[in-house]
């Protein structure tokens, strides 16, 4: 049986399992250029068949068309990287799914022993998918090469660290709250000031990048997820915030009024 060695679109995209549309795409993308008829028609030859295979392949797996180009124009050690990246953020993704998995199942357990499951198991379940939601809406907030590492600090975040990051916010908001009449200078506000920098460390690590993410979503609260924004909405007190950053401001003022002062005034001899 003959095979035929080339094919209009059509018949290719039928035999590729993709639209005509698909491949048109690609085509502008620069994706997949077939060769073209004297009358302007796509012809498409078995090679083509072999690189639409590898491109479906990598954007199967949530490498972004416009990176996968570059992909495979590049050597193996540059396909390879790009593979253990999607590998390292798909098994971050079966992590949160099993997290999950795992609270689910706990609260379909204790309706199995004949009771009503218990609202604390009913509110892990939200916990867990809230943060597998969050997961992948934050990461857009860090520069691409820096979110391994956000990928890397998430998968020892668990829902209980995060009720205690929570908890420690809220008495921080509180406490800060009843102090925003002092100087943010006194010992008592810079004490306050000095807490929030140590919750911001337990986030990031101190990691200057991974600060710079964080404030950067901050600052787009407007477009915060629904869910999110109603979570976080006591935490966004922009009276609080401003103490803050008067606290740091005053923390960093010289002190040369004293030595200024300490001074004897001499008078110029007339």
């Amino acid at each position: 049986m003959t095979v035929a060695t080339s094919y209009r679109a059509s018949k290719f995209a039928q035999l590729a399992g993709v639209t005509v549309r698909a491949l048109h795409h690609y085509d502008r993308l620069g994706l997949l250029k077939p060769e073209r008829t004297s009358s302007g028609y796509r012809v498409y030859r078995q090679a083509d068949l072999g690189r639409l295979e590898q491109i479906i392949a990598l954007k199967f797996i949530g490498v972004p068309l416009r990176h996968i180009k570059s992909l495979l124009k590049g050597d193996a050690i540059e396909l390879s990287n790009a593979l253990s990246s999607q590998l390292r953020a798909l098994e971050e993704k079966r992590r949160l799914l099993d997290r999950t998995i795992d609270a689910i199942r706990d609260a379909h357990a204790g309706l199995l022993q004949g009771g009503r499951p218990e609202s604390s198991a009913l509110k892990r379940i939200i916990e867990v998918i809230e943060m597998q939601n969050n997961a992948d809406w934050i990461t857009k907030y860090f520069r691409e090469e820096v979110r391994e590492k956000v990928e890397i600090r998430s998968r020892a975040w668990t829902p209980q660290l995060q009720a205690s990051a929570e908890q420690d916010w809220s008495d921080l908001f509180r406490d800060t709250e009843a102090a925003l009449h002092e100087d943010p200078a006194d010992p008592r506000a810079q004490a306050l000031v000095g807490r929030m920098e140590d919750l911001i460390r337990a986030l990031t690590g101190d990691d200057q990048e991974l600060v710079h993410g964080v404030k950067a979503m901050y600052s787009d609260r407007a477009n915060w997820p629904a869910g999110f924004r109603a979570r976080m909405e006591r935490f966004t007190d922009e009276r609080i915030w401003a103490f803050f950053r008067a606290g740091i401001a005053a923390r960093a003022k010289p002190i040369t009024d004293l030595n200024n002062k300490s001074q004897p005034k001499h008078n110029k001899a007339t």
